[in-house]
């Protein structure tokens, strides 16, 4: 790849069932009906005592996205999303992958649902497919949205609180071929589908996300062109940035006017970004340019109602000024209810390429460039932190850190100011960890390195609570191994496991902890084995 500080964020793990530390879970059986949980006993009176507990009325659950596990590509009216393009596109996903099957979650969303209560979860964070809902951004579709209307139902039925995202990334292609998000109208086009999705499950769906993670869709997709659409114009992803933000506010209006009792909001990406010399000012500049382009480009908008002024001077020249119109701000900062945080690792930028490239994005063997529109001089260097599958840092103590700067630098003040009045509650709504799993012949995985990654993050999420920062959930990425992006199925995220011939899914051991976590609401202590 000839990118820079190039990074991509998702991919999967493995697991399956055994009795495990009192904790025994049978395999998840292929058919779509007749799951066998009934090894799965209950861990309120697992583990011993000591340990950390979390505060009350903290959530904790699992993520999931539609494309990545839905499968179902062609059924009761889905048309295709960009990401069936790109998938299908020789070269764009390692190994030809698609997500035309995935999970089979689309069929087998009951056995899901077991699962997640059984292991405990409070709440599950997924999307619904615009494409599924709005075939070619057009007209509602029925038979789309009562899929979604099943999987709410299930989930309330199983007291699995449901929190829905509308945009994962998987814009329909039809719009995309009008301009996509560089056009204005798509972000028109999704307060439509946004209250198409409220006329259907409002009535049990409290928490709204708009977007999941614009800076993927915008920068990764339309300037880095290692996800879809795979354009690579600094120019597009600004555009794309911009009319995000604008769909994302627009919508936050008209949901809002429709039901004052939503809790609304979006789900935002962050890195850490550290200098690789803090004595260097051209280091210094280089964590400048990549914080402003991925961090507060998109959180100064939303929580602030203006966008960074080093950040305009950074891409002028770009055309991001032309679209942002009269009202665009004001509509941007419309205020929000939740933060969503996703945070992966953080990373050590320098102004000289590395003589080791750190990446972690697949090589589509084609041109591809930095996802950063300004940020030339900016390279992620390795510091001798252990790594995970995708070659990302594993480094707790950033997700401290950055808890930290949100609260002090935006929360804590933001009912007084862009808030007007309305106060924003920040929850983790992604952390995981892809390792390279081996599962036995049960197919079990002992994933003891996601355990204590699982472990670790939480355990830093509650360093942020305990120095007073209001941190209000943790959502695992991800409950299943699924498509992940451009790296296909070579990744593995998952806290249960999923054989893709079979479509069996077994809990891995880092499941059968986060069971245990969530039934005594304690974080084991640092010598506490799994």
């Amino acid at each position: 790849m000839t990118s820079n500080l190039t990074d991509t964020r998702t991919g999967r793990s493995s697991g399956s069932g055994r009795t495990d530390g009192g904790l025994a879970v049978a395999a998840v059986a292929a058919a779509p009906t007749g799951l066998d949980l009934t090894g799965l006993t209950s861990a309120t009176d697992a583990g011993a005592p000591g340990g950390r507990a979390f505060p009350p009325g903290f959530v904790l659950g699992a993520a999931t996205a539609a494309y990545q596990i839905e499968g179902a590509a062609r059924v009761d009216g889905r048309t295709p999303s960009i990401w069936d393009t790109f998938s299908h596109t020789p070269g764009a996903v390692v190994d030809g992958d698609t997500g035309d099957v995935a999970c089979d979650h689309h069929a087998r969303f009951e056995q899901d649902v077991e699962l997640m209560a059984r292991l405990g979860l409070q709440s599950y964070r997924f999307s619904t497919s615009w494409g599924r809902v709005c075939p070619d951004g057009g007209p509602v579709n029925a038979r789309g949205l009562d899929f979604y209307d099943r999987l709410v139902d299930s989930l309330v039925e199983h007291d699995v609180a449901p929190w829905l995202t509308l945009y994962h990334w998987d814009l329909p292609q039809a719009l995309e071929d009008r301009g996509g998000w560089t056009s204005r109208e798509t972000a028109e086009r999704f307060v439509e589908y946004a209250l198409a999705v409220h006329d259907r499950l409002g009535d049990r769906v409290s928490t709204w996300t708009t977007l999941n993670e614009p800076w993927c869709s915008a920068f990764l997709g339309y300037t880095a062109g290692v996800h879809a659409p795979g354009r690579t114009s600094p120019a597009d992803g600004l555009a794309a940035a911009h009319h995000l933000l604008l769909g994302h506010g627009l919508a936050v209006r008209a949901l809002r006017e429709r039901d004052p009792s939503l809790s609304l909001g979006l789900t935002l990406n962050f890195t850490v970004a550290d200098p690789v010399d803090p004595t260097d000012p051209r280091d210094l500049d280089a964590v400048r340019r990549v914080d402003g382009q991925m961090n507060r480009i998109f959180a100064e908008p939303v929580l602030l109602g203006r966008y960074p002024a080093d950040v305009l001077d950074d891409v002028r020249g770009l055309g991001l000024e032309r679209h942002i119109l009269d009202g665009d701000l004001e509509v941007i900062s419309t205020p929000i209810d939740v933060l969503g945080v996703n945070y992966y690792n953080g990373e050590a930028v320098g102004h000289t390429e590395p003589e080791v490239l750190v990446d972690g994005q697949a090589d589509p063997g084609r041109p591809t460039r930095s996802p950063f529109p300004a940020a030339e001089a900016a390279y992620r260097h390795p510091r001798g932190l252990p790594v995970t599958a995708m070659d990302w840092e594993i480094q707790p103590d950033g997700l401290t850190r950055l808890l930290t700067r949100l609260h002090t630098d935006y929360v804590a003040d933001y009912a007084r100011g862009c808030g007007r009045g309305r106060a924003v509650r920040m929850s983790v709504t992604e952390n995981g960890a892809a390792f390279d799993d081996e599962a036995d012949a049960t197919g079990f995985v002992d994933d003891t390195r996601r355990v204590a990654y699982l472990r670790a993050h939480l355990g830093a999420v509650l360093d942020a609570v305990d120095a007073g920062v209001p941190v209000h959930g943790f959502f695992y990425w991800s409950l299943l191994d699924n498509f992940e992006w451009a790296w296909g199925y070579a990744k593995r995220f998952g806290i249960v496991r999923v054989d893709y011939e079979t479509q069996v899914r077994t809990p891995k051991a880092s499941a059968l902890d986060y069971a245990r976590i969530i039934a005594t609401r304690r974080l084991p202590a640092g010598d506490e084995q799994p």
